[in-house]
């Protein structure tokens, strides 16, 4: 059952007609999507956030406070003049691979070439390679940029800083499996990454340092400020992003 078909049912539970469940982002899903978030006194925006979520998740009848918003400044314009790559992930956050497919899709192949639908495929590798080489074309991306690994020998190692390229191990530090986005902010234990593929959605969310494998800049262009940015917000912790 795809996340969207859950959706559908649990719209049914709670009462309302979302149409066929046929995990089709259609007016029908949307509208009774906004009418249950009035109900559950939730901003009426269609969007399938985490608060909405929350509350689909709920037994029917039963009223759920929305968790806590992250409460972190927005980075300042001047440091994303820096980093442009930054500044076209952050226009494309809240893209969902599946209500949002269409543009999602056409996003991922604006720079010539993508790994495929984002729905099916992990698109991780693809979300930050578009980034890099829509915003900076003079720059070599790796080959296979859709592998996450492969991004460790892209450009210069850098120690991790706003903006950087960040690369984590998923499963098991020796093997292929990886993850990887932007480093938006962090705190005492976490990364917090600007990324696609997280949740099935381009989002920020928080990684274990401990799984870091390696931070990489552009080695090309530039100067990019080597800032670190602290952030205590509470995003969601992942463990094995898809």
């Amino acid at each position: 059952m795809s996340f969207l078909e859950w959706v559908q049912r649990r719209l049914i539970a709670h009462g309302f007609n979302p149409g066929i469940v046929d995990g089709i982002w259609g007016r029908n899903t949307l509208a009774a999507t906004m009418a249950f978030q009035t109900s559950r006194n939730l901003p009426a925006t269609g969007t399938l956030n985490e608060a909405t979520v929350a509350a689909l998740r709920a037994t029917p009848g039963q009223q759920t406070a929305p968790p806590p918003t992250p409460s972190a400044e927005p980075p300042r314009q001047d440091l994303l003049d820096h980093f442009p790559w930054m500044a076209l992930a952050l226009r494309k956050k809240g893209l969902h691979e599946g209500r949002d497919n269409a543009e999602l899709r056409a996003f991922l192949r604006s720079d010539g070439k993508t790994l495929g639908d984002p729905a099916s495929l992990p698109w991780c590798g693809d979300f930050v390679e578009t980034c890099v080489a829509v915003t900076m074309p003079e720059v070599i991306v790796p080959n296979n940029p859709y592998l996450a690994r492969n991004w460790l020998h892209f450009g210069q190692t850098v120690n991790p800083c706003f903006g950087a390229i960040l690369v984590f191990w998923r499963g098991s530090r020796s093997g292929t499996s990886g993850h990887v986005g932007f480093y938006y902010s962090e705190d005492d234990d976490v990364y917090h990454v600007l990324g696609g593929n997280q949740s099935n959605k381009i989002s920020v969310t928080s990684l274990k340092k401990d799984r870091l494998l390696g931070a990489r800049l552009p080695s090309v262009g530039g100067p990019y400020p080597r800032k670190m940015v602290t952030s205590q917000a509470d995003w969601q912790l992942t463990t094995n992003e898809y």
